[in-house]
């Protein structure tokens, strides 16, 4: 009968026991499921704003350096028309670039941005033929309000006290109507330079088509028109054929 005999092992040698040996493979797995997981983790903690996205280079939206030019600042009697003459600079793209509205009006004190202009200019209070208000009164209907499904192509002022109307500006006479729709009677002067004004509502005319116009004579008397018996002057500022915000031409 033989004997099998197990090889004795040197001294000083230690192999693992079984315990440790499970332990292993736990920490093993448990790296290996961290390493799996590792992708899944940083994007939760990506969503989470915990870690930093990879930078990507913005596109689309680009940002214009602003518009370039001087500040003028409004003087006493002068309109955003004047302004715009002495600069030589479109009057929409003045009113575009200051971001004005139909309805503003321009303060002593304002400061105006003039677009591609370096330097400020002056010019003396007679250099222009400024329009004045054709009558002292409240407005009660601005330059592109909305009534009775009609568009306001001026303003509607009515009278303090005084009904006259006065004329706005030197011109001729070129068209008088005693019965103009719903603004009863109403006249046009024509200024020369392709600028006219409207005067209607009124209840008495005292010119004539081809009469030559001086500035501030009394031309008629605010009245009523249609079904509308309230007292007001309807006025209106065009160039051409194209009404105008009459804000931008008027000089207190």
């Amino acid at each position: 009968m033989v004997e099998h005999v197990l090889p004795k092992h040197k001294m000083g040698v230690r192999f693992p026991s079984l315990a440790f040996d499970l332990m292993l493979i736990k920490k093993l797995k448990t790296f290996v499921s961290l390493i799996i997981a590792l992708p899944f983790v940083l994007y939760l903690l990506t969503l989470a704003g915990c870690v930093s996205a990879p930078y990507e280079q913005p596109t689309g939206k680009v940002f214009k350096p602003a518009v370039s030019g001087t500040y003028h600042c409004v003087q006493k009697g002068q309109t955003l028309w004047r302004i715009s003459k002495i600069y030589d600079v479109d009057l929409d793209e003045l009113t575009r670039i200051n971001n004005l509205s139909e309805s503003s009006t321009i303060e002593i004190g304002q400061k105006i941005l003039i677009p591609g202009k370096k330097s400020v200019r002056q010019a003396s209070a007679n250099s222009f033929d400024d329009f004045i208000w054709p009558i002292k009164g409240q407005v009660v209907g601005s330059f592109g309000q909305t009534s009775s499904n009609m568009v306001n192509k001026g303003l509607n002022i009515k009278p303090y006290s005084d009904n006259n109307v006065i004329a706005s500006r030197s011109g001729k006479v070129v068209f008088y109507s005693d019965s103009f729709g719903v603004y009863g009677k109403t006249v046009i002067i024509d200024h020369g330079d392709g600028f006219s004004s409207v005067y209607a509502r009124n209840s008495e005319v005292y010119i004539k088509p081809g009469d030559a116009i001086e500035k501030g004579i009394v031309i008629a008397k605010a009245g009523s028109a249609g079904r509308d018996t309230n007292i007001y002057l309807h006025f209106e500022i065009r160039k051409g054929s194209n009404p105008q915000n009459p804000y931008y031409y008027l000089s207190d």
